[in-house]
């Protein structure tokens, strides 16, 4: 009977776990049942004869089934259960962790969005509180300029600035006149060396023609080449002195104006809110008062120390604008004067040293024409 029960116990499947371990503890109590179960509902031995080779029985020592009493292995839905449910264990773990990952990412993205919305509120304020301040200036300034110009309000001068101010701006209407007069000159006297040149062409091609005239007309193609070398050569220097009254009118004086119009910005602002201070002085002294009144007296300081200091910019620019005015000017008549003078007295030797001596550079003949690419 032993010898049977170890036969069939032999052919009972062991479970293996994912380790290569064997089963829990559970599925041992279970192996021990199914074994108790053979040994109970299995065929009696002493029914049977041993022989030799097998069992007693039909020939070939097989047993048919319906001499079995019970089955040798019963079915264990259990067990099945026991194999199927450590599987479910990674999906729930995996879905656990898309859970946190889903949750954090939200999170993430949650506090990404409330950030981007202060930074938002930020700039909205930011320009809220910059157009509410523009729009208390500009008010304020405005009333003051009113005020001046009715007679009703008091504005700030300085005597000795506001002259000087007053005679660079006729300075610079004077000397704008000057260039456009000298502007004009430049090119009508480039007409004439145009027209000169091509009037000594013409002589030319009849000296070559006229056989019997060859002579005269040799003379006037030579005179009239003679003064369209010498009229570009005062060209160079009428242009070189349009040129650097050009600068010293558009560039100089236009920089120490825009400085200037600063200046009387400042200027505005400063009265406006000097006026304003002096309207709460002569108001009640509550407590609110006394803040508006300490709000007023900051904004008063700020506009002050920027009315200075603008000032002292103005005055100091003026100062250099004179110096470079000076030395400027200085140089550019004298030049004019000695290439005009040396033109029409027909010295070209002194036109040539006059442009050597103030560095003035002649422009390569035919340089103002444009190219073949700029025609296209």
């Amino acid at each position: 009977m032993a010898e049977g029960i170890m036969s069939k116990a032999a052919t009972m499947e062991i479970p293996i776990n994912s380790n290569g371990d064997t089963g829990t503890q559970a599925e041992d109590d279970s192996l021990e049942q199914d074994l108790q179960q053979v040994m109970v509902s299995g065929p009696n031995l002493n029914e049977t004869n041993i022989v030799s080779g097998g069992y007693g029985g039909p020939a070939g020592g097989i047993i048919p089934t319906s001499s079995i009493k019970g089955p040798a292995i019963r079915f264990n839905p259990e067990y099945l259960d026991r194999r199927r449910g450590p599987a479910l264990a990674p999906d729930i773990r995996t879905k656990s962790r898309a859970a946190n990952l889903q949750s954090s990412s939200g999170g993430a993205n949650h506090n990404a969005c409330g950030a981007s919305e202060e930074v938002s509120r930020g700039v909205a304020v930011e320009k809220l509180d910059s157009v509410k301040k523009w729009g208390i200036n500009t008010y304020k300034c405005t009333k003051q300029m009113f005020s001046e110009r009715f007679g009703r309000g008091s504005r700030t001068v300085d005597l000795e600035l506001e002259a000087q101010i007053e005679v660079l701006r006729d300075t610079k209407s004077k000397y704008e006149n000057i260039l456009r007069l000298a502007t004009a000159l430049t090119e009508h006297f480039h007409s004439m060396v145009q027209t000169q040149q091509a009037l000594g062409d013409a002589f030319t091609d009849l000296s070559q023609k006229s056989p019997e005239l060859q002579d005269e007309f040799g003379y006037n193609a030579e005179t009239q080449k003679l003064l369209c070398r010498n009229g570009e050569s005062l060209l160079g220097a009428i242009s070189f002195f349009v040129s650097s009254v050009d600068t010293l009118v558009n560039k100089t004086m236009e920089d120490t104006l825009m400085t200037i119009k600063h200046y009387e910005n400042a200027r505005l602002e400063f009265d406006a809110y000097r006026s304003d201070l002096e309207e709460l002085s002569l108001g009640p002294r509550d407590s609110a008062a006394v803040v508006r009144m300490e709000m007023a007296q900051h904004d008063y300081q700020v506009h002050r120390d920027k009315y200075e200091r603008l000032r002292s910019d103005v005055t100091i620019k003026l100062k250099f604008l004179d110096e470079n005015k000076v030395k400027v000017m200085h140089k550019q008549l004298l030049l004019f004067h000695n290439a005009i003078s040396a033109y029409f007295a027909g010295n070209q030797q002194q036109l040539e040293q006059t442009l050597v001596q103030f560095n003035v550079k002649l422009k390569p003949p035919g340089s103002d024409k444009p190219s073949w690419l700029e025609e296209q």
